[in-house]
């Protein structure tokens, strides 16, 4: 399972290598849905991107992104506030008599103000780092679609509902932000041969078993112990992953949203301790996939066959 992913967030390297089109009304459209309280995910490098806004739409969407910040900000200083008094009360009455209560309003008190600390930090820093550009399940990101012919670049929830399911389906399925290949026939037949996407990632994250990684089994009595490593291409390079989508409507409520196609893995993803792996395709398939035929799916299986085949170096994610 590819459990999160760090993808190009800048929609101005995809309309110059990708020849894509923004869509610029979807993206105003989850800006908005966000502004008015939805509780979207969507990674600081993707808003990054509307900080020199070229025209009239991208300049809406930066006043939603500001707007949206200092809210955040405000409602951090108040929070940061009230945990600080927090603190305080709880150290004054340590000095007096040391109780339970107190020692762990003190320590709960700690921890709130350094995590909130943290997150004011990040608010109000302009330069990217690397964990800005990563998704999860559930986060939006831009992927490329196939519409007229011309290659869009859409926001999309990175956790497929297949149109017609209802919107429980995502507390009820919720692995489906991975499509797997030998069921792209079955379980996922209503988007494979119709509705694909690419997601453009320079690496991408899995979480796997201590003893899978030693090449053991589980002793007796012991707990199973997973950690995060991180997978990145050698060369290094922009991979187009293979993925599917789906616009689910219900009533006046809409959602894109899209999983990444994974198959078994190459040897050096196994041999870390993983059992499946994204797919990602070769530049020269990139229109075969975004426009598919539905009436030669064998043809899409071979896209899927050809891919991109660099060498994956992992290590310990941050």
């Amino acid at each position: 399972m590819c459990y999160s992913a760090q993808i190009q967030a800048d929609f101005r390297k995809y309309q110059r290598e990708q020849s894509a089109v923004l869509d610029i009304a979807a993206f105003a459209r989850l800006y908005w849905q966000r502004d008015q309280g939805a509780r979207l995910r969507i990674p600081k490098a993707v808003d990054a991107a509307f900080m020199q806004p070229r025209n009239d739409g991208e300049r809406r969407i930066k006043a939603l992104i500001d707007a949206f910040d200092a809210r955040e900000t405000q409602r951090l200083e108040q929070d940061l506030f009230k945990q600080k008094k927090r603190l305080a009360d709880a150290q004054r009455a340590l000095a007096l008599k040391h109780t339970k209560a107190a020692a762990e309003n003190e320590r709960i008190a700690g921890d709130k103000i350094e995590w909130t600390l943290r997150k004011l930090a990040d608010l109000r820093r302009s330069d990217l780092l690397e964990r800005d550009a990563r998704i999860f399940p559930g986060w939006y990101a831009p992927v490329l679609v196939g519409e007229g012919g011309k290659r869009v670049l859409r926001p999309m929830r990175y956790q497929c509902r297949p149109a017609g399911k209802p919107a429980s389906y995502d507390t009820r399925y919720p692995g489906t932000y991975n499509a797997r290949r030998d069921n792209l026939e079955g379980f996922w037949r209503g988007q494979f041969g119709h509705s694909h996407a690419l997601m453009i990632v320079h690496a991408f994250y899995e979480n796997v078993a201590r003893h899978a990684a030693e090449h053991r089994a589980l002793e007796p009595g012991e707990q199973e112990q997973n950690f995060v490593l991180e997978f990145r291409p050698r060369p290094a390079h922009d991979m187009l992953v293979a993925c599917l989508w789906s616009h689910w409507q219900h009533g006046d409520e809409a959602l894109d949203s899209f999983a990444a196609i994974t198959d078994t893995p190459p040897a050096e993803v196994a041999a870390a301790g993983h059992d499946r792996c994204i797919v990602p395709i070769k530049p020269d398939h990139i229109d075969a996939w975004l426009h598919p035929d539905a009436t030669n799916l064998a043809a899409l299986q071979l896209i899927l066959d050809d891919r991109d085949r660099p060498y994956y170096e992992h290590r310990l994610a941050a």
